[in-house]
């Protein structure tokens, strides 16, 4: 039954334990369930500190790698609340979706952003500003607390993350394409839609002429009073500009589909719930595919990548009775040919490594006569496509594409 207004959720578990198991994931999402509805609405500005995340579900880790996905979440919630209530937290499921979406039609700006982040990091090589920015001691004592926190847990409250990009930006006069790195080096969830996207609408590229500022009573007030950097902050900056726009959207690709009676199977990062998927062949055998990632080195997001990979692998080699094992790219063309299969099944990957490594898999495999399958998610399928403009559009079509949720 839908909560009520006036029901009182049992407190959540503090602080978050990001355990990267589909396990895990499913235990945080009925947790935070009964918190959901209105009271996620009223709170979900408020960033409390890394102790208590109470307020926000801080399932984006799993979400991100499809340990739990989009549907499960949005199923979930909608048995426990009305539309009316949930409605501000499923739109929030919905923005990761369009961010994909998106750049999904515009798969040239990730190279031109990957080209300068290149270039830039070159140039600001031995800069004593970016060095103190990402060693946290700015000075900007809301600032640097959040790069300790960043670093040593790989997550940030919502807010937060735009706080500090906008500081990043606007107050310390730092290349946004720097800041996107270094949050795509540590964050648990970082993807390139979320995270390039994301900074570039608070740097005011996004949409033209719209950035956003970071201001120190909003801090203030949305912290508690934990940090407020007042005097500190550029709290008249202008919006950045650039040479190039955005290029108009282009068509979305298409998923493939099984045509063989047997098939192999290769899981990514990008989508670790291979039981999930509705595969109409025999599955002979198993890989996890370890592609080069953007997580630093002995991180809490290279950590979580890797036991996510483990546990997605060991679930599919459960679920489908097969042998599996974890390859390199490299590795993939000859262990595929070795299975005896015609065809390597796979997740459609969202442009970025992931989408870029399987460009380089598919010739490989066709010179050893395989077929490459990527299959895509039917929620992929219906949300893409309302994503070629502003999230407005989208947000108006939530509604409709609820109808396609289980």
């Amino acid at each position: 039954m839908p909560m009520t207004l006036f029901d009182a959720p049992e407190p959540l578990t503090n602080p978050v334990t990001w355990t990267p198991t589909r396990a895990a994931g499913l235990a945080r999402l009925d947790a935070f369930l009964p918190w959901a509805g209105r009271t996620y609405t009223r709170d979900r500005n408020i960033d409390r500190g890394p102790d208590d995340r109470s307020n926000v579900s801080a399932l984006s880790p799993w979400i991100r790698r499809r340990l739990v996905t989009e549907e499960e979440v949005i199923a979930a919630v909608l048995k426990r609340h009305s539309f009316a209530s949930a409605e501000k937290f499923i739109q929030e499921v919905y923005w990761r979706s369009y961010w994909k979406g998106w750049l999904e039609m515009r798969p040239g700006l990730l190279r031109r952003f990957d080209a300068d982040r290149r270039a830039l990091a070159k140039t600001w090589a031995g800069d004593q500003r970016l060095k103190a920015a990402m060693d946290g001691r700015t000075g900007v004592a809301c600032f640097d607390a959040w790069v300790e926190e960043l670093r040593s847990l790989g997550w940030l409250h919502n807010h937060a993350r735009m706080w500090f990009a906008s500081i990043w930006i606007f107050t310390l006069r730092l290349p946004w394409q720097l800041g996107a790195d270094f949050f795509y080096k540590y964050l648990l969830d970082a993807d390139p839609a979320s995270n390039t996207l994301s900074w570039r609408w608070v740097a005011g590229l996004h949409t033209t002429g719209k950035h956003y500022l970071a201001r120190a009573a909003n801090i203030r007030d949305n912290t508690l009073g934990r940090f407020d950097p007042s005097g500190a902050l550029d709290e008249g900056a202008k919006p950045l500009t650039e040479d190039d726009p955005p290029p108009m959207p282009q068509a979305l690709g298409e998923g493939d589909y099984v045509r063989e009676r047997k098939t192999a199977l290769l899981i990514t990062a990008e989508d670790l719930c291979a039981e999930t998927w509705v595969l109409k062949a025999e599955v002979t055998a198993c890989a996890a595919l370890n592609a080069p990632e953007a997580a630093a080195p002995e991180t809490p997001s290279a950590a979580f990548l890797c036991g996510a990979l483990t546990d997605g692998l060991g679930r599919a080699i459960d679920h489908f009775s097969a042998p599996g094992e974890s390859l390199r790219l490299a590795e993939v063309a000859a262990w595929a040919k070795k299975s005896g299969a015609k065809e390597l099944v796979t997740s459609y990957a969202p442009v970025g490594l992931t989408a870029w490594a399987l460009d380089r898999l598919g010739p490989d495999l066709a010179a050893e006569g395989i077929r490459l399958v990527r299959l895509q998610r039917p929620f992929d399928r219906r949300v893409w496509p309302h994503a070629r403009a502003g999230f407005f559009k989208l947000k108006e079509k939530i509604p409709q594409l609820l109808a396609g949720v289980p």
